[in-house]
């Protein structure tokens, strides 16, 4: 069976160590299946992956892009933290821009960049873990350390391909 691609940016190991021992601590364990992430697109063909994995790979032979953990969003159910990262949303567009004709209606809109670590919980829960983060919460540099194409079978993603930011 082909699997959907996702693509997502990677953080750095002490960035994605901070995110990925929050999301184990507040996401239900029972629907945590990833590791934290930063997506950048939810669902591209599986025929795409040749042309994902070259293009990935000359975005990231420039230097990582600048980015920064701006606040802490409530999402109604869950938590995440926002982040301002220009650089990553205008590679981003360059990727939307190459596979224009083949995004679903949900990777046509620019996203939101964030890192959730809640989901799925009642709005009391997710409301009060908000609460609790942001009164030790500043904005601060986030680092990105890559990018990443995955497969979607409906469990944890599959890594396809991944590409380090050099310099």
């Amino acid at each position: 069976m082909s699997a959907p691609i996702i693509v997502s940016a990677l953080m750095g190991p002490a960035d994605f160590a901070w995110a990925d021992a929050l999301r184990r601590a507040h996401f239900p364990p029972e629907r945590n299946h990833l590791a934290a992430h930063i997506t950048l697109f939810h669902h591209l063909p599986p025929s795409a992956l040749a042309e994902v994995t070259a293009r990935l790979k000359a975005l990231a032979a420039s230097p990582p892009p600048a980015a920064r953990l701006t606040e802490v969003m409530l999402l109604g159910r869950g938590v995440a933290f926002r982040i301002d990262s220009p650089e990553l949303l205008a590679m981003r567009d360059d990727l939307a821009d190459a596979f224009a004709g083949l995004l679903t209606p949900q990777d046509q809109a620019r996203p939101r960049l964030h890192i959730t670590v809640q989901n799925k919980v009642d709005p009391a829960t997710a409301k009060a873990l908000a609460e609790q983060l942001r009164r030790d919460f500043s904005p601060r540099p986030l680092a990105i350390a890559g990018l990443a194409a995955w497969h979607y079978r409906g469990g944890p993603w599959e890594l396809a391909a991944k590409a380090m930011f050099r310099g």
